[in-house]
């Protein structure tokens, strides 16, 4: 049980709009200085790292935007595995245009590949595992859905859009809130004083804490994350709660460690490196001489 991200046009607009208007500011001068207004080019997207595509179909609306005539001719799609000196694509464009898009193409491009390349790393270990690695709210401020989409195009599985739309109950809550009980029925409450019918996972730091939340957690908790837990005493948790609600493991996943994690069972593995550790992958975008 997870969310699904849904990305909207006005949502993809209102990104390229912003990240224009810092890039560009009162005009690109340099292409304005030296091509012609009504000049076109065509230009290739070249592939300079191996790594699972991302950002294709971001990269079509953001020449579409700069110059509604531009046609894009895609030869890898996003989700493909690619190697040095493939050419995603070309574009056709008005040349300023081209230009002044050039960087902003880039940028996503070789973040979300990044992510997207992260992503399938973690999904390969555990392929054959029945469990899902999700990702979190370690995101880049005002960009997290490009970074979660980058994750879905690497195979993973998006967790928690925001605040607003699943109810995690961690540590910080339960010790402010005076404990782990006391947060699941007062989450509870909230719900029904609000006519919510929201998820709801709760962290549990040790066994002690499991017990609590299996007393009270019938009907108001949906799925409870073992936090950092040891991989002996991760699977005697899953065993302690056998099925009853979902199980989550989280903390300091890493590639070295997440397969031992899914063969103890649990149903999903929580891995904030995938946005919050990858490393961007090596594009370029080449004007093509006629």
């Amino acid at each position: 049980m997870t969310e699904t991200l849904h990305i909207t046009e006005a949502q993809i607009i209102n990104f390229i709009d912003q990240a224009l208007a810092e890039d560009v500011g009162n005009g690109d001068h340099t292409s304005l200085a030296c091509i012609p207004k009504d000049a076109r080019n065509r230009a290739k997207l070249l592939v300079k790292d191996d790594c699972v595509l991302a950002g294709v179909e971001l990269a079509k609306h953001i020449f579409k935007r700069v110059d509604p005539t531009s046609t894009v001719s895609v030869f890898k799609e996003d989700g493909t595995a690619v190697r040095y000196g493939d050419i995603a694509f070309e574009v056709e464009c008005n040349a300023q245009a081209l230009l002044k898009a050039e960087r902003l193409v880039l940028n996503s491009m070789q973040r979300m590949s990044g992510i997207a390349s992260l992503s399938n790393r973690f999904l390969f270990e555990v392929e054959d595992l029945d469990v899902k690695i999700l990702d979190t709210r370690k995101t880049t401020p005002l960009i997290r859905f490009l970074e979660k989409w980058a994750v879905k195009i690497g195979g993973c599985t998006n967790y928690r859009v925001g605040l607003y739309d699943w109810i995690m109950i961690k540590d910080n809550h339960i010790d402010a809130c005076g404990g782990i009980q006391e947060a699941i029925n007062r989450v509870a409450q909230y719900q029904k004083d609000n006519g919510l019918n929201l998820n709801v996972t709760v962290e549990v730091r040790n066994l002690v804490e499991l017990y609590k939340v299996l007393e009270v957690a019938e009907g108001k908790v949906t799925r409870i994350m073992l936090d950092n837990f040891e991989i002996p005493l991760l699977k005697e948790a899953v065993a302690i709660v056998g099925g009853r609600f979902e199980t989550e493991a989280s903390g300091g996943v890493n590639i070295n460690t997440v397969r031992a994690i899914g063969k103890t069972g649990v149903n999903y593995i929580s891995v904030g490196a995938l946005t919050h550790s990858a490393v961007s992958r090596d594009l370029s975008l080449k004007v093509i001489k006629e």
